[in-house]
């Protein structure tokens, strides 16, 4: 397993975010990204998985096409994993390539992708 530090990691997914299209990235709203090792078990039941299986990232929440406007509600909140994605690669490139990707593809879902359109989103 390739060995990056959390405040390393964190730095690729802040970048990520700032390189983002400036369409895309003005209109996150109301959503907090967190880097986290592993999933908890809450999250884990929530969608399914068995400790063990591979999750690189988790949107929970409402989609923004979704969304009704109610007032303030708590934000919705992407998680990026990094023992799973640190566990898929092998060099700093190869890391950094699959954290863009998954943040992106975490962020599509935010905007309402399903899994195949989030797939697309974050090439």
């Amino acid at each position: 397993m390739l060995n990056i530090n959390k405040p390393e990691f964190e730095a690729i997914v802040n970048l990520t975010i700032e390189n983002l299209p400036e369409k895309f990235k003005s209109k996150l709203n109301n959503v907090a990204i967190f880097v986290a090792e592993e999933p908890t078990a809450e999250q884990l039941k929530k969608i399914h998985l068995r400790r063990g299986d591979l999750l690189f990232g988790l949107f929970e929440g409402y989609a923004q096409a979704k969304k009704l406007n109610f007032g303030p509600v708590l934000p919705d909140r992407i998680t990026i994993f990094s023992r799973a994605i640190l566990s898929q690669v092998s060099d700093l490139n190869e890391a950094k390539n699959k954290i863009i990707s998954t943040v992106k593809h975490e962020i599509a879902h935010h905007f309402g992708s399903d899994e195949k359109g989030a797939a697309k989103a974050s090439r």
